[in-house]
């Protein structure tokens, strides 16, 4: 139905003061309402039909902001990028008359029924299988204790380790970083993340915003009993379309030594949580420093396996990488007991080797990863770049289909069930 410009609308705006710049939002939109340049994330009023998709997805709830404005007055999202702070809801007297009574017309059911009405008009797209719930037996979250809208604005860890875990090389730097909070309570879960505050200030002497890293340790710490936990940052020298840029946070944390402190904001994420029930059953799929929850919940597994006191099922991973030498903890990896975690590594870049990717190891591997796809106590989690992951879900698509399961199905079981976790930036 044509809109007037009288119209009043639910303009959907992203709180700057709260988002991460994870891009979760941006993945998920089905309609590519939003968009972000260097600072912030905004959503384009012309383009997004409110169908709520990128709701869940957000680790932080910035994403969940609303402002009732006339269509004619919707804030642009060249107005949007501006913003450090999201405006004030506009008092009723300052909607025009026409607009206000245009609403009220609108009979309750049918405002609530157009969002949905709209977003199936839209096609299904392969982020739509991405569950939002996490496995029914994982450990609660707790998220967002600190940050810019929590009671403290931040918290100031210690660190405590700074160690390379890629063999020297000028373009693939990544680093393991320790962080204490000494006796500031911060607990976290595997799959979960942290937004790091690099100090300092913008070209446009506006503070540096958070940026957000994947927990790389496990829920009691990694070092076990101690208040902390660890990350994995790769130096970042160019931009997506390999232009020499120095990127703020990574460079930041990759320089900081022993007994340096960090503002930290967080922890966020209440979905890509590893399952604690006996016998479940973990499919890892990661590309560089995506590895990072997938080695919290692998050296979570580990712990419990030593300790004799949890019965765990089978581990499977898949990890991508340009070559050999940038894949984080290599060697760690290959030390792991054969009959604990199923590896599988692919290499892009290899020298006198054709191209390798994670897809292209699921496919080979498809007849022991077909039984996980329909075994209910399976779960899946996939986290690396954005370029992966649609060819991921088409390569387990083509597992699932070559071992005669109904992908449809078994898609809406993955996520309505928690089973299959997409995290990719």
């Amino acid at each position: 139905m044509p809109t007037q410009p009288s119209e009043l609308i639910q303009q959907h705006l992203i709180d700057p003061e709260i988002c991460i710049r994870c891009n979760t939002c941006e993945a998920t939109c089905p309609v590519g309402a939003i968009t972000h340049d260097s600072r912030n994330y905004v959503v384009d009023a012309e383009k997004c039909n409110s169908c709520m998709a990128c709701i869940g997805p957000c680790p932080t709830g910035s994403i969940d902001n609303w402002r009732t404005m006339l269509r004619s007055q919707a804030y642009s999202p060249e107005v949007q990028l501006l913003w450090d702070e999201l405006p004030a809801e506009l008092p009723p007297e300052q909607h025009v008359l026409e607009g206000a009574a245009a609403a009220a017309a609108v009979p309750q059911a049918q405002a609530e029924a157009a969002p949905q009405a709209m977003a199936a008009e839209v096609p299904a797209v392969h982020h739509a299988v991405g569950a939002t719930l996490p496995p029914w037996s994982a450990a609660h979250a707790y998220t967002q204790l600190y940050g810019p809208k929590a009671a403290q604005k931040s918290i100031r860890a210690t660190v405590s380790g700074n160690v390379r875990v890629t063999a020297v090389g000028r373009d693939y730097d990544t680093h393991h970083i320790v962080l204490d909070f000494g006796k500031m309570p911060f607990p976290v879960l595997e799959g979960q993340s942290i937004g790091i505050l690099p100090p300092g200030v913008d070209a446009n002497g506006r503070a540096h915003h958070a940026r957000q890293y994947s927990i790389s340790s496990p829920r009691n710490g990694e070092r076990p009993g101690y208040n902390n936990l660890s990350l994995t940052v790769k130096r970042v020298l160019e931009d997506s379309q390999g232009s020499p840029v120095r990127g703020v946070a990574s460079n930041y944390l990759c320089d900081l030594a022993v007994g340096d402190t960090v503002d930290v904001i967080g922890p966020f994420g209440s979905s890509f949580l590893m399952p604690n029930h006996p016998h479940s059953k973990i499919v890892m799929i990661c590309t560089g420093t995506g590895s990072a929850p997938m080695r919290a919940m692998t050296e979570w597994r580990r712990r419990l396996r030593a300790s004799g006191k949890f019965d765990g099922g089978r581990l499977m991973l898949f990890f991508g990488a340009r070559t050999q030498e940038e894949l984080p903890y290599f060697g760690p990896l290959q030390n792991l007991p054969k009959d604990f975690i199923d590896s599988n590594f692919a290499y892009s870049r290899a020298s006198g080797q054709p191209k390798r990717y994670v897809q292209d190891l699921i496919r080979e591997r498809g007849a022991d990863v077909a039984p996980l796809l329909a075994d209910p106590d399976c779960f899946f989690y996939v986290c690396g770049l954005k370029s992966m992951e649609e060819g991921v879900v088409l390569a387990l698509h083509d597992v699932a289909h070559n071992a005669g399961l109904d992908w449809t199905s078994l898609a809406a079981d993955l996520k309505q069930q928690g089973r299959l976790h997409l995290e990719t930036y």
